[in-house]
């Protein structure tokens, strides 16, 4: 058996950021103790392990590790875990959630459970909402005291693993912070295919420990009290819904599953450092998919690219904002503090982006269409004339001036892009739109 200085990653902590930040003798450094320790067994690529949390004492857990990480809102995290397992997977996607979360988002977990989507869900269970003063949560027992239930819970606690195995999971374990066996039963988990569940029972030792008097061995005993078991209470065996969703596609196309094909690598661009660009129209405007053929572009020219869009939940209606971000380099932040390049190409664009605009640094570029000026801003302007042009064609326009006249990437890339996914006659609308484009600049 390998030594821990043999193996390739001999922690998945990022240890420069401990130690954790929990009250002394909160349970959950314990259990993120047994996670790491699960993750070391398995020597998983960090890279392939994304740990999604929500708000709560639990929710500053995953910045401890170091695979990728989701923070999103309260009791939401199971749905994004199902989301970014969907979209890839072949993800191992852990799922590290409070008892107030359960109960905020509990159809969440229901749902995730029923369709046995294949994530980790560690539930944290200290029977109450330890970050906000310690009310009562859907798991504190019956005649429990808390801040909101000071002459005694009246209310009866959920048992969480009972409903997730009625919904169908494919593990369920209830468990305590201090077994010995919950590394086992993690990697276990984490290996596996389908939805695994975990109620973990710790101690809050800032609120509900000194109100309640709960101790280590006080948990065993509330469990055999209620007549639940400790362990592995529930398996099944289902197919993975999110390997299951692909194949049945791929069946009904007559196709078998195909791997994600990358864009191959055919030009160079002259981009050396990470370069921020905004587009910002109108609905209507093809502002994402003129976006996306930036990206594509910048991915078969040699670069790394992300894209993140803003509009309104109307259709053909409202704002439509697309940031792009290229660069020679991975990247690991995709928010953009100031554009370096920036497309405004509608008023209701415009509106949304105004205070962007206006603080644009000076080495900036703003190339906006003319009849929207003038606008406050020390970038240098560079003002389009679009007004022959169809409302579907000015963002493709505007990226080929703003493509050519950067040398931000080979012209040739963008053209090979525009045809990339599109349907011919689309295709060749874009494509006229970009030489069109070309030809304002004469």
């Amino acid at each position: 058996m390998a030594t821990e200085t043999q193996l390739r990653w001999p922690t998945y902590l990022d240890t420069a950021r401990l130690p954790y930040p929990f009250c002394p003798g909160c349970s959950h450094g314990l259990v993120l103790d047994k996670l790491n320790e699960a993750l070391v067994r398995l020597q998983l690529d960090p890279r392939q392990v994304v740990i999604v949390s929500d708000i709560g004492c639990s929710g500053l857990s995953d910045q401890y590790f170091v695979t990728n990480a989701f923070h999103g809102l309260h009791g939401r995290s199971v749905t994004y875990a199902s989301g970014i397992k969907l979209a890839n997977p072949d993800l191992k996607v852990i799922v590290i959630m409070g008892d107030g979360g359960a109960g905020i988002g509990g159809h969440h977990l229901i749902n995730a459970a029923r369709r046995n989507i294949g994530i980790t869900v560690l539930l944290l269970d200290n029977f109450n909402f330890g970050m906000t003063g310690g009310q009562h949560s859907v798991t504190t027992p019956h005649g429990a005291t808390t801040a909101t239930t000071r002459l005694g819970n009246l209310e009866y606690p959920l048992d969480l693993c009972g409903i997730v195995a009625a919904s169908g999971g494919a593990m369920v374990v209830r468990a305590t912070a201090f077994d010995p066996e919950l590394t086992d039963w993690i990697a276990e988990a984490i290996a596996g295919e389908g939805f695994a569940f975990f109620d973990i029972w710790e101690l809050c030792t800032a609120y509900f420990v000194p109100s309640n008097r709960l101790t280590r061995r006080g948990l065993e005993s509330a469990m055999a009290e209620r007549g639940l078991t400790r362990g592995i209470v529930h398996r099944e065996q289902r197919a993975e819904y999110s390997r299951a969703y692909r194949e049945l596609v791929a069946t009904l196309a007559g196709q078998r599953p195909l791997p994600v094909q990358a864009l191959p690598k055919r030009y160079e661009s002259p981009v050396r450092t990470k370069t921020h660009i905004v587009i910002a129209g109108a609905a209507g405007q093809k502002i994402r998919s003129t976006a996306t053929t930036l990206g594509r572009a910048g991915v078969m020219a040699g670069l790394w690219a992300t894209q993140r869009d803003d509009y309104p939940v109307t259709v053909q209606t409202g704002h439509s904002v697309s940031e792009v971000i290229l660069s020679p380099e991975e990247i690991r932040y995709t928010g953009i503090p100031s554009p370096d390049l920036m497309l405004v190409l509608a008023p209701e664009g415009l509106k949304v982006t105004r205070r962007t605009v206006h603080q644009l640094r000076p080495d900036a570029r703003l190339y906006i269409r003319s009849d929207l000026l003038p606008v406050e801003t020390e970038a240098q302007v560079v003002p389009l004339d679009l007004t022959r042009a169809g409302k579907k064609d000015q963002a493709m326009m505007a990226l080929a001036v703003l493509v050519r006249d950067t040398e931000l990437l080979p012209i040739e890339a963008l053209r090979e892009a525009v045809s990339l996914g599109q349907r011919p006659e689309v295709a060749q609308e874009n494509l006229a739109a970009l030489e069109a484009g070309l030809a304002l600049l004469g």
